[in-house]
């Protein structure tokens, strides 16, 4: 009995120390901090963590890919990725780049693709026109334009500028057809479009 530790001590009917239900193990306790286990023993801890970080709001695909951080009292190992310096293209008026998902170390780039960049030339602009800094320089020269006129069909046409013009100036789409006639039953026929 002298060799075991003390963990309650009674004073006539007051509890004053009860250490025997108590949790307290090293590993719980903070490195080279001391305290009582529930047979009373001393223990050191054990413990290396430094930080409460059961408030921690971090996801794993918040931190980069092969890093750790502790959050919510857990480990996590990174998932996101590292894309460095991402570089993308535009080479559509309607064009747009998708940024991926991850981390970036600020030296992408995105711009106008090569092919389309080289068009945009001052003669390729209309007179007075600014396309990206550009301004424009064609007057029309040798642009040959034609008149058109149509008749309404029942199927779809698409109207187009002859060979040897450059664009429709007009087009004139003529009345849709229209006739009464009489037929053999004693009625009339009436016949719209051709």
């Amino acid at each position: 009995m002298a060799n075991q530790y003390i963990n309650k001590v009674i004073y006539g009917n007051r509890t004053l120390i009860d250490l025997t239900g108590d949790t307290v193990e090293a590993a719980k306790v903070l490195s080279g901090y001391t305290a009582h286990d529930k047979s009373g023993a001393p223990i050191t801890g054990t413990c290396a963590f430094d930080v409460d970080s059961t408030d921690g709001t971090a996801a794993v695909a918040e931190i980069l890919v092969g890093k750790t951080a502790y959050a919510r009292g857990t480990k996590l190992t990174g998932t996101m990725p590292n894309n460095g310096s991402v570089q993308g293209e535009i080479s559509a008026v309607e064009g747009e780049y998708t940024i991926p998902m991850g981390f970036h170390d600020g030296s992408g780039k995105v711009g106008i693709a090569d092919t389309e960049a080289e068009k945009i030339v001052a003669g390729n602009i209309k007179a007075g026109v600014e396309i990206l800094g550009v301004t424009g320089t064609y007057g029309g020269e040798e642009i040959s334009a034609q008149a058109k006129t149509v008749t309404p069909r029942t199927t779809q046409q698409t109207v187009q500028p002859d060979s040897g013009y450059d664009y429709l100036s007009a087009v004139t789409v003529n009345a849709i057809p229209y006739t009464e006639s009489d037929n053999s039953a004693g009625g009339v026929t009436v016949t719209i479009g051709g």
